[in-house]
């Protein structure tokens, strides 16, 4: 512990002075003076000053001396006073409420060890050679093929301390493990220990980013659909980890407190860098963690000070700053800055001052003295004041040189890590320090360029065979070999014999997950049969299937609804009390509308998570639940309902990495389109989300407009990824008008509303002219303009329900592709199947931009003409909105007159008359444009 004799003379003088007026008070208040502290109120004052008396006599006293510091030196002496003393209990470990402590270790007494160091070192120094020799000769065998050295280098020993003490593997338990979510730039260190392991062969080493490479190869970052047995989170998509195992974290709570598995053995490790703390996601979640006291989570962030391009704050302490937000957020936080080495300095009477001045440097001086040799350090650290100078006289330059930094000390991060598994309470930081490119020499460490360093010289790599004591003679080292021991060596026996101890290999991914049974059909009878008169929108439908499978004796425990704080928009509020709103801590207050039978219901059982304004949150809770087949081997079914708007167009990335790691569930547009949402605007109207669902491949999207397709699609989508375990997720858009269910007709095929388009209403009597494809709300509109074709006009018209243009794009895609290999066994769309004899003109009407329809035109058998809502949203009425964007029944019918009349299946007079008729303004302003 750092000893603080200087630092009391320096106060000495300040402190006699304050106690002297302290004392002085006291002795007028015996005698009942005037201006005695006693003869105050707690409202009284000396001048400006406030007094207040306290029952604590040892605090009074501290106090009163507070009070006469100030009086007498003034406010900036006493906040110098309070910092120090603040800083020195830190020191102490005493906590405090301050978010800032000194730059110095969290804990300054180390715990004992528990593994063979001098063995653990020969292992990692292996796994840095591997590592490095797998990027440098990827590069050298295509050149620009990228990679990364830098980080693992800089990570190795805060990875390696984990994976031999702590990490928790799968073998022999049936729920969740430790998850973890590893630095995606980090990889190559986690390849070169699965080949120590046996894991990988030479083979997939020398396919580094080269996937295709005869005998597999290794894929660049984390990214479970390419390695579905190894990897289970993507993280390079940086800021997406961090927030996402916070979620994790807590559905992990949730799993446990609904009293469905067990997840107490479980802990959630996130690993990232202090320049990814720029993205929002990173910190923008760090008060759930907080507030849900995830005692279960663990953030390692690895602070070697650099970003890509150079110094994440090289005018200030990103260590600082992070722990200032990170505390301020409510987590507990751990510093490791400094390797043994630095105890003696540290520790010494003068050791209050080293830290002053290790505290008072800036990040870019941490830089430079990571490039600088001992000499350097020596004259711009020790000898700038004299007892500093005098504390370094013990030491060489080459000592000096040789002070690590915490995060290459596998003894005080064990000390760290163990401090931070067994903390209640509270989520925990590990802020752990290194230098970016450790010990890659001086072309790699600790340089601006680091990041991209992916080719050494010969001379460098010579010198790190040297260094890691790497058995490959000179003649050999252009090739630069991987290095693997004999299986019965000590260090492949050490490994594998911790990893067998805690639990088997990590990362670790399960592909065969359990199978649930399916509720049975009669559960969606009443969706087939229809409404009658009675109107109710497809978000009440899909609420209303939600509903029953929440009843479901197979499936019900399964069920996780996810709302970001639009439970009463969407028509939820009746799940507040059926299944209760899920909060770790119950209620510990009497809600306003108690009195009410939908009333605002926590529950520390409760099943809905209601997510409050935050849709990457909910999204996060989504991903969680929707991959927990995976994490904890037990399947859960999210329904997350959101504005449509604020979906795939807000929280892409996020919906990408839910695709990569094989999450199932249901994503629920609701109140969809751009006209349907009355009133809201510009930006809450969707048009778009659809579109934006194509680059996805395992996102299934639907737009239905009838209660009996969302059953089917709701049927079909648990019997695929529930009962046939296909690692796909379904995106389903429901709107807010209200209408009339109609019975499924009798010819309609759930096939055909799966495979994304069937005939709805055929046409009155004679062989259809033509052709309208719709969907969702504006499916109405179509219908009405067939009426108005076929009654006013005598044009035969069918209406077909395009459910899924984006099935059936993949279907004419996947055809096409077919019939490239095939061209002797040619083989029809589903479009040409369902379309193909049909003659006339077609006509796409959707609520969505124009580009949608125009995707399946190829397979047409015709020209198509789309009719869509290009442009941006208006607050209006759903008619003004839909004439505005000339989607509505009178511009569909005239549309369709228009494309009769240009291929001359109906006469001038006709096309003129409808264009009266149906109050079409051919002046009118471009949507798109207005």
């Amino acid at each position: 512990m750092i000893c603080n004799a200087q630092k009391g003379t320096k106060f000495a003088s300040s402190h006699v002075a304050s106690r002297a007026h302290q004392l002085d008070f006291r002795r007028k208040s015996e005698k009942g003076q005037p201006g005695s502290l006693s003869s105050f109120n707690p409202t009284d004052k000396i001048g400006d000053f406030l007094v207040i008396k306290h029952t604590d006599t040892e605090i009074q006293e501290w106090m009163d001396s507070i009070l006469a510091v100030t009086q007498i030196q003034g406010k900036e002496r006493s906040q110098e006073i309070l910092t120090r003393l603040n800083d020195y209990a830190s020191l102490l470990q005493v906590r405090t409420n301050a978010v800032h402590t000194p730059y110095t270790n969290t804990f300054a007494d180390d715990l004992e060890y528990p593994g063979d160091e001098t063995i653990e070192e020969r292992i990692e120094n292996i796994l840095r050679w591997n590592a490095m020799a797998m990027v440098v000769r990827a590069n050298k065998a295509s050149d620009g093929i990228g990679g990364h050295i830098s980080t693992y280098a800089s990570s190795a020993t805060i990875y390696e301390t984990l994976f031999h003490h702590f990490f928790q593997g799968k073998d022999n338990i049936d729920g969740p493990s430790d998850i973890i979510y590893f630095q995606g730039h980090g990889s190559p260190g986690m390849y070169a220990r699965g080949y120590l392991e046996g894991r990988f062969t030479e083979t997939h080493l020398n396919n580094f980013r080269r996937e295709l490479a005869q005998g597999g190869g290794l894929s660049s970052y984390p990214h479970p659909y390419l390695m579905p047995d190894y990897w289970e989170f993507p993280t390079v998509s940086m800021g997406l980890g961090p927030i996402t195992a916070i979620y994790q974290a807590r559905f992990n709570k949730y799993l446990e407190n609904r009293g469905l598995i067990s997840t107490s053995q479980s802990r959630v490790w996130a690993f990232l860098g202090d320049g990814e703390t720029g993205e929002p996601e990173t910190l923008g979640a760090l008060n759930v963690a907080a507030n849900e006291g995830l005692d279960n989570l663990t953030f390692v962030l690895n602070c070697n000070l650099q970003r890509l391009d150079g110094p994440v704050r090289g005018n200030g302490q990103i260590v600082q700053e992070l722990e200032g937000v990170f505390k301020g957020a409510g987590w507990n936080v751990i510093k490791v800055l400094w390797g043994r080495n630095w105890d003696p300095l540290l520790q010494s009477p003068q050791g209050h001052k080293l830290v002053e001045k290790l505290g008072g440097l800036v990040d870019g001086e941490y830089q430079k003295l990571s490039v600088e040799d001992g000499a350097y350090a020596r004259k711009h650290l020790f000898d700038t004041d004299p007892d500093l100078q005098t504390l370094a006289a013990g030491f060489s330059d080459a000592q000096i040189g040789g002070l690590t930094r915490g995060g290459h000390d596998r003894v005080k991060l064990y000390t760290a890590y163990k401090h931070a598994t067994e903390h209640k309470g509270q989520p925990s930081l590990i802020l752990a320090k290194t230098v970016k490119g450790f010990g890659l020499g001086s072309s790699g460490a600790g340089q601006n360029s680091t990041h991209q360093k992916k080719k050494l010289d010969d001379q460098t790599i010579r010198e790190l065979r040297d260094q890691w004591d790497i058995p490959v003679q000179d003649k050999d080292l252009k090739s630069i070999p991987f290095y693997k021991p004999d299986p019965n060596s000590p260090e492949i026996r050490y490994m594998l014999d911790h990893r067998k101890k805690l639990g088997g290999f990590v990362p670790s991914r399960r592909t065969i997950t359990p199978k649930l049974s399916a509720p049975a059909p009669s559960l969606y009878d009443e969706f087939y049969e229809g409404t009658g008169e009675r109107s109710v929108s497809t978000t009440m439908v899909l609420v209303r299937v939600m509903s029953k499978l929440l009843k479901d004796k197979n499936i019900n425990q399964r069920i996780v609804p996810i709302v970001p704080d639009e439970a009463r928009t969407f028509g939820m509020e009746a799940f507040f009390g059926q299944i209760g709103i899920y909060s770790p801590k119950g209620q510990l207050y009497e809600p306003v509308d108690k009195k009410s039978l939908l009333y605002y219901k926590e529950s520390k059982k409760g099943q809905l998570l209601e997510e409050g304004i935050s849709e990457a949150g909910a999204m996060s809770s989504f991903i969680a639940a929707g991959t927990s087949h995976t994490t904890s081997n037990f399947p859960m079914i999210p329904f997350y309902l959101y504005y449509s708007m604020f979906g795939l167009q807000r929280i892409g990335d996020l919906a990408w990495s839910a695709a990569d790691q094989g999450c199932r569930g249901f994503l629920v547009g609701a109140t969809a389109g751009r006209t349907t949402l009355a009133g809201e605007g510009l930006q809450h109207q969707d048009g778009n989300s659809h579109l934006l669902a194509y680059p996805i491949p395992t996102l299934k999207a639907y737009d239905p407009t009838f209660a009996f397709e969302i059953a089917t699609l709701i049927k079909h989508g648990i019997e695929e990824m529930y009962v046939q375990g296909k690692d796909v997720f379904y995106y389903i858009t429901v709107e807010n008008e209200n209408y009339p269910q109609p019975i499924m007709p009798a010819h309609v095929s759930q096939e055909d509303i799966i495979k994304g388009l069937y005939l709805y209403k055929p046409a009155k009597g004679a062989k259809a002219h033509a052709h309208i494809l719709s969907n969702g709300s504006i499916m109405n509109e179509a219908l009405y303009a067939q009426d108005i074709l076929e009654n006013n006009y005598n044009i035969p018209t069918n209406v077909y329900s395009a459910i899924s243009f984006k099935a059936l794009q993949d279907d004419i895609n996947d055809t096409e592709r077919h019939n490239l290999y095939h061209p002797d066994q040619p083989q029809q769309s589903h479009v040409e199947k369902i379309l193909g004899k049909e003659k006339g003109i077609f006509v796409a009407a959707t609520d969505y931009v124009k580009t949608l329809p125009n995707s399946i035109s190829k397979a047409i058998p015709g020209t198509l003409l789309s009719l869509g809502t290009d442009g941006f949203g208006r607050s209006e009425a759903r008619e003004d909105l839909r004439q505005f964007f000339e989607v509505d029944r009178n511009f569909i019918a005239f549309a369709t007159i228009s494309k009769l009349f240009a291929q001359g299946d109906i006469e001038k007079h006709v096309f003129e008359q409808a264009k009266k008729d149906l109050h079409i303004d051919s002046s009118k302003p471009n949507p798109r444009e207005s």
